[in-house]
């Protein structure tokens, strides 16, 4: 584990983008293999528009990064966050407990609270007006959206008391995670469900982009289901059941034009059809 943390405490950005690409490359890969689904879409035009919001969203954490070294400093220096205060502990254990907390904060808190709050709502909606969730779906965030995802993620190294080597080794499992959780894949069923217990596996996280509520309001997690479990957001539904989208953006030119979803943020509200029997 030293080694390890030694690694993600000089990782270059080189190596964080080839995390990035080397993951989609891969689970893109697997999904022409055995899909979940057999889209009838434009594989490559799709992938053309997500991937521009993975740009943004990287230019946005580049842009910003000095803020999160600056936050990882001070909590460091004077002793701010869970982390600094526990007892000196087994490297492992400490691993750990910093991931779930970066976890929960960073991403769980961060996308429930885009889901409850309607300006936020507004940004993290461009994520669920895909209907062809891929690989390439993880990062379809707005530039708005990231910006939000990286305040949290201030909090949560601040909360945490996380060092910087934790934080970039978070973030590297998180790109790798989310890519493997909205994969076009089909995994056998008791393989996922065993997954899910522990990390957020393909089925559980597709579960939170059908297209209408309550299942839109769950399964928050990024990494770890232990969140959406203890809080009482887990939902399952078969996967035959799921329909992708968001009910109040169905149309293509609307949820597949790269102009309009800049847009959306901004556009007049819609409201939501009324939820499923859960």
């Amino acid at each position: 584990m030293e080694t390890i943390a030694d690694y993600f405490s000089t990782i270059p950005s080189s190596h964080r983008a080839a995390i990035l690409a080397g993951g989609i490359a891969f689970f893109w890969l697997l999904e022409s293999v055995k899909p979940l689904f057999d889209f009838d879409y434009k594989k490559g035009q799709h992938a053309a528009i997500n991937i521009f919001f993975t740009l943004t969203t990287i230019v946005v954490n580049f842009v910003m990064a000095f803020l999160l070294l600056r936050t990882a400093d001070y909590a460091a220096t004077h002793q701010v966050g869970i982390l600094q205060w526990l007892p000196k502990m087994n490297i492992g254990l400490y691993t750990i407990i910093g991931l779930l907390l970066l976890d929960l904060i960073g991403a769980y808190l961060a996308h429930w609270a885009q889901h409850k709050t309607m300006w936020m709502w507004r940004f993290h909606l461009i994520h669920h007006t895909d209907t062809w969730i891929d690989t390439t779906s993880a990062n379809r965030h707005h530039p708005g959206e990231s910006v939000i995802r990286f305040v949290f993620t201030m909090l949560a190294v601040l909360v945490s008391g996380s060092p910087m080597w934790m934080v970039f080794l978070y973030q590297s499992l998180s790109v790798v995670f989310s890519q493997f959780n909205h994969a076009n894949i089909a995994l056998p069923q008791k393989i996922d469900e065993i997954l899910s217990w522990v990390i957020v596996s393909p089925d559980m996280h597709k579960v939170h982009h059908h297209y209408k509520l309550p299942y839109t309001d769950s399964n928050y997690g990024n990494i770890f289901s232990v969140w959406d479990r203890l809080f009482g957001t887990f939902k399952v539904l078969h996967k035959d059941s799921i329909i992708y989208g968001v009910d109040t953006h169905m149309k293509p030119e609307e949820h597949n034009n790269l102009k309009n979803l800049l847009r959306i943020p901004f556009q007049k509200k819609r409201a939501a059809s009324p939820p499923e029997n859960s």
